[in-house]
């Protein structure tokens, strides 16, 4: 049997009641997963109720029905046995969490069902239910049996066996294992392999995103497409994988991810082989935590092992992140993102901040309806309330749908997440790591990071966290090029509009003033070093708004190289050092990498302490040349005499000597004047074990109780105040109004 979604005008047909209901977003992933339950499962639509009441449910947690129930046997539900399977549904855009599962878990443990399932389509959480313990003792396996082995106890048993754990390995392995047949199929280099596996991702991601059926993108689904196209292609048409490739390229070209003439580089076999191997898994439904760690294993693995790349420790990322702690409303950057790590990490550091506050409002909702008046209604007056608080939730929940224009989710994903990387092969895999973790990837582009592009320019950022590659240098030779600059008028457009015509065309003026000029002419630092990390170094620095802050991974003692004086001197003239963290080689060494790097920490001055630092220093520097201004003045009296009084050459050369080792002990005690006048502490701290091994094995981790040490520290001190949304909810007329700034917009 084949079951589909029937929708018209604005009602759903539920085959388990035989009617037309109205289109609301929870009956829409219920009907769904109804579907899912026949055509991936086997189930009968014979075997399954839609709405059973459920008689004790506490109070608080809204209405009392469970969403789908399934029997063993037509018998079993005729005989009001207990069903094996119940199934919560929430709406696609509600993050499914902790407490709405255990909602679920009580309908199951009342009906006696073997497993429960809550699921919003994107992310499905399946449990055990475990017999003889309380109701909310649950343990999350991986997947529900099929009708097929609903008797088959040793089947079962192998099945609870599974856990994430084992899905992500297996998903590992799975992209490896394709990979590999990449590699014997069609004889390409690792690199290339990679770059063909990524194309593919996209394609299957794009297409299980853009189904309205949310079906696989399968070998079969393919095949029936495939057919179809073949019927009007023309005879110099493309052939279909490669067609589909063409809709990706099309789908991402704002993003720079594809060359205009990009191709799908392997055989159809090597392209529909690995389309039965990744058939398994929906990547728009498959749950974050196990796709999203699944492709860093395969990414640590295949990058360290065979393409030469090293990542940021995930030890490294979770501090920096924490010490910087970005607020909802920030905006954040990685100009040298690589496989996007920080951007990640950020994202869902600020998105748990989001649910955390809309589970909050939440609860202020129940604590309002579900008092004890409550209590003391009928059935029917209980049921008006829990209708109203249901509807109340699903506002809230539309603050977490990053498809709703003005959701705080969307904002998250599409205005404060920024990143690029100068290897195309790295910005890809950076936008598909952030899809794999959850989205926030619309900022990811291909580009030079020390140039200007989309959303990602000067006095922008609040937030810059970033691993800058080190070690190399920026050749004189490398100039601006026709090449760098964007042509494509509708894209200009776009921007102008997104980030204002006069912000955007200066930003843009720091690539199209200046082509043919070398590149480290753009930058101050560009006359004192060409070594990349000190470039980008100032690079943060511009990028960041006054007051912004930066995490930035160098090698240890980069800024107290004595070649780098100028270097640190020009830092210092902008930013206030907050933080410097001495980490062992080790956590890098896992990584790839061999350099012995320090976590540094600067917090871009305020206007108004670049202009203490401006008077500061005038002050320091007038009062200590006119200290030193006599001697200078009779040196250079000396040295303007001419004719018979004119000195003699090694005189004059002894003169400017003199005067050389005064202007030195001049800029040195100025600096001193500085520092003592525009004194502030700078936290320096040595870990000796940063909770990864040289071998990549988990160790104890000092860098944890060194942020909690550091967070008082920086409340303490007042060291900045982050620039959050602060969000208030009233209800008004019994819908949701979300108030900032003393504007309102109803939800």
């Amino acid at each position: 049997m084949n079951c589909k979604v029937d929708i018209k005008d604005s009602k759903i047909y539920a085959p388990l009641k035989d009617k037309w209901l109205v289109l609301k977003p929870e009956e829409e992933v219920r009907q769904k997963y109804i579907c899912r339950l026949v055509n991936s499962y086997g189930y009968d639509l014979k075997l399954m109720t839609q709405e059973l009441q459920v008689n004790n449910s506490s109070r608080g947690q809204g209405r009392a029905m469970a969403d789908i129930i399934v029997w063993k046997s037509e018998q079993d539900k005729l005989e009001e046995n207990s069903p094996i399977i119940v199934v919560e549904c929430k709406a696609e855009y509600l993050t499914i969490r902790e407490e709405d599962y255990f909602q679920g878990s009580n309908y199951a443990s009342w009906a006696g069902a073997e497993f429960f399932v809550t699921t919003n389509l994107k992310e499905t959480k399946i449990f055990q239910v475990v017999k003889g313990k309380i109701p909310k003792r649950l343990k999350e396996i991986i997947d529900i049996p099929n009708f097929l082995i609903v008797n088959n106890d040793k089947k079962i048993e192998e099945l609870l066996k599974q856990t994430k754990s084992f899905t992500r390995d297996e998903f590992s392995k799975l992209l490896s294992k394709c990979h590999n047949i990449i590699r014997n199929n069609d004889r390409l280099s690792p690199e290339a392999a990679f770059d063909e596996i990524s194309k593919i991702l996209f394609i299957k991601i794009r297409y299980e995103r853009s189904n309205e059926k949310a079906q696989l993108f399968s070998f079969d689904e393919f095949s029936k497409d495939r057919t179809s196209y073949e019927k009007y292609k023309p005879k110099d048409g493309l052939e279909f994988y490669q067609f589909l490739f063409e809709q990706t390229k099309e789908e991402f070209k704002d993003d720079d991810l594809f060359s205009e003439h990009e191709k799908m580089r392997i055989k159809q076999g090597s392209f529909e082989a690995i389309v039965k191997e990744l058939e398994k898994y929906n990547l728009s439904i498959t749950s974050d935590d196990v796709k999203g760690i699944a492709f860093e294993q395969f990414l640590g693995k295949t990058f360290r092992g065979e393409l030469g790349q090293f990542f940021t420790p995930r030890t490294v990322v979770d501090f920096m992140n924490d010490i910087l702690d970005p607020k909802e409303g920030e905006v954040i950057c990685d100009p040298c993102c690589g496989s996007g790590g920080f951007l990640i990490k950020s994202f869902e550091y600020v998105r748990s901040q989001i649910e955390n506050d809309i589970q909050k409002e939440k609860e202020k909702i129940k604590e309002k309806y579900y008092d004890e008046k409550y209590e003391k209604l009928n059935e029917k007056e209980q049921a008006k309330i829990d209708k109203k608080v249901n509807n109340l939730f699903a506002k809230l929940n539309s603050e977490l749908d990053k498809n709703i224009e003005k959701s705080r989710l969307r904002n998250l994903s599409y205005n404060c997440v920024f990143g690029t990387d100068a290897n195309p092969r790295m910005s890809r895999t950076a936008k598909m790591n952030m899809i794999m973790h959850g989205d926030g990837h619309g900022g990811v582009h291909h580009n030079d990071g020390l140039l200007n592009v989309n959303g990602i320019f000067e006095n922008r950022f609040d937030v810059i966290l970033t691993n800058p590659p080190f070690g190399s240098r920026i050749e004189k030779s490398l100039k601006i090029t026709q090449e760098d600059k964007l042509t494509d008028k509708d894209r200009i457009l776009k921007y102008q509009k997104r980030y204002g015509e006069d912000v955007y065309n200066k930003a843009q003026s720091q690539i199209d003033d200046n082509i043919n000029k070398s590149l480290l002419s753009l930058y101050d630092t560009g006359a004192m070093s060409s070594l990349t990390e000190v470039l980008f170094i100032e690079r943060c620095l511009n990028l960041l708004k006054a007051g912004g802050r930066m995490g930035i991974v160098l090698p240890e003692g980069v800024l107290n190289n004595s070649n780098l004086q100028k270097v640190r001197d020009y830092v210092e003239s902008r930013a206030k050092i907050i933080l410097i963290t001495s980490i062992p080689q080790d956590v890098f060494i896992a990584s790839g990498a061999t350099v012995k790097p320090s976590l540094m920490f600067f917090k871009k001055f305020t206007t108004d302490e670049a202009k203490e630092y401006k008077k500061v220093k005038l002050e320091a520097t007038n009062t200590v040349k006119e200290k030193y201004q006599e001697e200078i003045d009779k040196i250079d009296e000396k040295l303007s005499k001419k004719g018979k009084d004119a000195l003699k050459a090694d005189e004059k050369k002894k003169l400017r000597k003199d005067k050389k080792e005064i202007e030195t002990k001049i800029e040195a005690e100025i600096k001193i004047e500085i520092k003592f006048k525009f004194n502030y502490e700078i936290p320096i701290a040595e870990v000796q074990k940063a909770g990864i091994s040289t071998t990549g094995a988990k160790i104890e981790n000092e860098l944890e109780p060194l942020q909690v040490e550091f967070k008082t520290y920086r409340e303490k001190s007042n060291l900045w105040k982050s620039e959050k949304l602060n969000f208030e909810y009233k209800i008004k007329d019994n819908e949701i109004v979300r108030i900032l700034d003393d504007e309102e917009l109803s939800l």
